[in-house]
């Protein structure tokens, strides 16, 4: 898990439970009061969030959660720079055809596809427009993900507004009976509460996190593209690690470029 996901969550509700602490209040009997609070606005989401999109959502939604949670394993931009600048230099000297078993041993599947189009001699066009193409797909499948907890995010205030309203239905039936008006109303409040507690410590963020996962993701691939089609045309070493580092944040670009000597 990213460390600063674990920070964040600590943060908010340390945040929380320090501000029930304050005003005397005991954040157990607040939270969870009310079990059937918590299993209406959590499974109502999640219930009308499924209806909401397909099944392929649905599926994956878990996967996607996961992901979320820990961050899928980023690329090293800087090591494939590296590696990109190693392959320009290989291809000017040698050629394209000397980097074909060095394609072989590349783990990821987007630069070695792209190595391999153009080691097979493919127009830089269509090498463009299949990689393209791929990080479009790419870029819907993310979408499609962090939009299962965006909705979750919108649907839970509501359900938590619907268990509230139902609460004080309840509540109004009791009239007549002024001892339960007070726990009653707690009850009611206590689902508006897992309502909004859901929507901004869970589901929200969640969505957050994965559409800036996706963002480091893409920013990866164009550079992949953008190396593969510099190597292919036999660029200058030196000027393509001076292109590609543009990829990266400024602190890290010095340390690259010295060791590529650029």
């Amino acid at each position: 898990m990213d460390p600063i996901t674990i920070i964040g969550i600590l943060l908010a509700l340390g945040a929380t439970f320090a501000a029930l602490f304050m005003g005397g209040m005991d954040p157990v009997a607040i939270f969870f009061g009310s079990p059937a609070s918590i299993v209406l606005v959590f499974f109502g989401s999640i219930g009308a969030t499924l209806a909401s999109g397909t099944m392929a959502q649905a599926t994956g939604a878990a996967k996607v959660f996961i992901k979320a949670i820990t961050g899928g394993g980023s690329a090293d931009q800087a090591a494939t720079i590296s590696q990109l600048v190693e392959f320009a230099e290989v291809a000017r000297k040698e050629g394209l055809l000397a980097l074909e078993s060095k394609v072989e041993g590349i783990e990821d599947p987007f630069l070695k596809m792209g190595l391999e189009l153009a080691v097979d001699g493919t127009d830089p066009e269509e090498i463009a427009d299949v990689m393209a193409l791929d990080l479009r797909r790419l870029i819907m499948r993310h979408k499609d993900g962090a939009a299962f907890f965006t909705n979750a995010a919108g649907f839970a205030p509501a359900f938590g507004m619907v268990g509230t309203v139902l609460g004080l239905i309840d509540m109004l039936g009791k009239l007549d009976d002024p001892s339960t008006l007070g726990p009653s109303m707690a009850v009611a409040f206590i689902t508006t509460l897992w309502g909004a507690f859901l929507a901004n410590f869970l589901f929200q963020p969640l969505s957050n996190r994965l559409k800036k996962l996706s963002a480091d993701e893409v920013t990866y691939r164009e550079l992949v593209i953008e190396g593969v089609l510099a190597v292919q045309s036999g660029a200058n070493p030196r000027a393509l690690a001076g292109k590609l580092v543009a990829f990266l944040p400024p602190g890290k670009r010095g340390e690259v470029l010295e060791q590529r000597g650029a």
